[in-house]
């Protein structure tokens, strides 16, 4: 049976819950783009059932931002997913913060957890950048309210000049990374 992974571009276009800004780029934009290539790599692999939370660059989702994370709750429940995946950016006042970082619920989310380690393992492989480790964040309403797994990664710092332009001008290496990552665990 195939794997059904809802794959949560972080934030919206427009609007509220927007994302960070850093270097002259947009969050939205940067994991709107990784998680497009993220699903062209994996959509022809019949072992996985995708969706985006973002189709198009303009979709918008809810009303507020509390309610844009309602939705994406409420679509990959809807949808049936087995594992709730959800791309950031990273930002820091330290413009020398580095490195990319997978959050959990907590330690008893072992799924999260082996997901989340194999895909900051192929994140260092492919974009050069420090592996951060697993972060038990328990208050995060995406993490929090699902009933499936949840890992929500945060690829690199859009406030440091160097991964800001590594995340706008190469995301194929995150989305590799993240596809990679994702081959190991359910292989």
């Amino acid at each position: 049976m195939a794997t059904r992974i809802y794959i949560d571009q972080g934030h919206n276009p427009r609007g509220f819950n927007t994302g960070a800004e850093g270097n002259g780029f947009y969050e939205q934009d940067i994991t709107y783009e990784i998680g497009r290539r993220l699903y062209d790599l994996l959509s022809p692999n019949p072992d996985f059932v995708l969706k985006l939370s973002r189709p198009t660059e303009d979709t918008i989702l809810g009303t507020s931002n509390s309610s844009s994370l309602v939705e994406r709750v409420r679509e990959a429940e809807e949808f049936g997913a087995d594992m709730f995946l959800s791309l950031h950016v990273n930002s820091a006042a330290n413009p020398s913060a580095t490195g990319n970082e997978a959050l959990v619920y907590s330690p008893s989310s072992t799924v999260s957890i082996g997901l989340g380690e194999e895909i900051l393992e192929q994140l260092t492989l492919t974009t050069g950048l420090r592996n951060r480790g697993i972060i038990y964040r328990p208050g995060l309403y995406v993490l929090r309210e699902t009933s499936m797994p949840a890992l929500l990664v945060e690829m690199g710092f859009i406030s440091n000049p160097y991964d800001a332009e590594l995340l706008a001008y190469s995301p194929n290496l995150f989305a590799i990374g993240l596809y990679r990552g994702i081959l190991n665990y359910y292989s």
